[in-house]
């Protein structure tokens, strides 16, 4: 089989329109990776009494530099790929000229796209391995390093407080003996259900290029990718978002609650912060609309939104009840309706 994307070629291209620095001198670079590393290891505690949910401690915690993250989601992307079982019949079935320009072509975009990402993403959790190898937590040292810096906050506060979101992800699905499975399936389904013909493919792009210059001169709360997808694709959409914001909101709230004893500036951090993400650059703003990212980033309000409520009414024992079945996982309609959710869910 012929591979649909240059792999190499996306690496280089994103290492090298990856932003760089910040310049720091080499002994504080050795003392953030050091604090870094410890920070992710003192998260897992204060993360297991607030959610009261166990993980094994067999993750390891990695600290990379920017080129460091672009390999680790090329090699994530390659996984992902590899569940689309009908992409080795449609990758083939075209030209060899054609699989080469479009192999190089999609490499080029994926790197500046990654590129960009680098300077933006703090950590991530890696959910899909290969041969059943544990998860990492990686922790994106420059950038971290870069916004705190940004928003002129306490360094080891700031570093904590996201090693503090990254290892509830971590828990998430550590604790969660089904969600990766689920989450492989759903993407698997998403791939599977795209349409590649060239008449469909021509009305999408033209739907995209719509969407995004509308989105851009109004404030539209409709994600611009979702213009290209078929009908079946939205519907697995509308589940993978409701799945996403609810991961990325419960991070979100447990980052806060763990609270001023173990990270005394917390409120001033998540102000700034918040107002960092409402204020992007032009430049920005188009690339998070192009991207979806506006999407991505109402994810963690909308979710935080759900798992505050839910909490309230039913502590956090009543919420965890979430993770007992994908069947527990709220719809993209419960989402902004929780007592919806907590109406089909919990026992009287």
């Amino acid at each position: 089989m012929s591979d649909p994307i240059d792999w190499d070629l996306a690496v280089a291209t994103a290492a090298r329109l990856a932003p760089k620095g910040p310049d720091l001198p080499a002994d504080e670079t050795r003392a953030a990776v050091r604090m870094l590393r410890d920070l992710a290891r003192e998260a897992v505690e204060p993360v297991r009494s607030v959610t009261g949910m166990s993980a094994p401690d067999d993750a390891v915690a990695v600290v990379v530099d920017r080129p460091g993250w672009i390999a680790s989601n090329i090699d994530t992307m390659r996984i992902v790929l590899s569940m689309w079982e009908g992409l080795a019949e449609r990758t083939d079935a075209a030209p060899a000229v054609v699989r080469s320009l479009g192999s190089r072509g999609t490499a080029l975009q994926l790197g500046a796209v990654l590129a960009w990402m680098s300077g933006k993403v703090l950590g991530q959790y890696e959910a899909f391995t290969e041969n059943g190898a544990p998860g990492r937590l990686l922790l994106v040292a420059p950038t971290i390093v870069s916004v705190e810096r940004q928003l002129d906050v306490p360094s080891r506060d700031f570093r904590f407080w996201v090693c503090l979101h990254e290892e509830t992800h971590r828990v998430q699905f550590g604790a969660v003996p089904w969600l990766s499975e689920y989450l492989a399936g759903r993407i698997a389904a998403l791939l599977e259900a795209s349409d590649v013909g060239g008449r469909e493919a021509l009305q999408r792009i033209v739907a995209f290029g719509y969407a995004l210059v509308r989105s851009l001169r109004s404030d539209s709360e409709e994600s611009v990718v979702e213009a290209i997808q078929t009908p079946e694709q939205r519907v697995i959409f509308d589940e993978m978002t409701a799945l996403m914001s609810l991961l990325e909101g419960h991070a979100d709230v447990v980052m806060d609650d763990v609270g001023p004893a173990v990270v005394p500036s917390v409120a001033l951090i998540r102000e700034r912060f918040s107002q960092r993400r409402q204020q992007p650059s032009a430049l920005d703003n188009v690339a998070r609309k192009a991207l979806g990212m506006d999407a991505k980033l109402r994810q963690y309000s909308d979710g935080a939104n759900f798992v505050r409520h839910v909490v309230d009414r039913a502590g956090m024992a009543g919420f965890n009840r979430v993770w007992e079945a994908p069947d527990r996982l709220p719809t993209r309609t419960e989402l902004h309706d929780p007592d919806a959710w907590l109406a089909r869910t919990q026992a009287p």
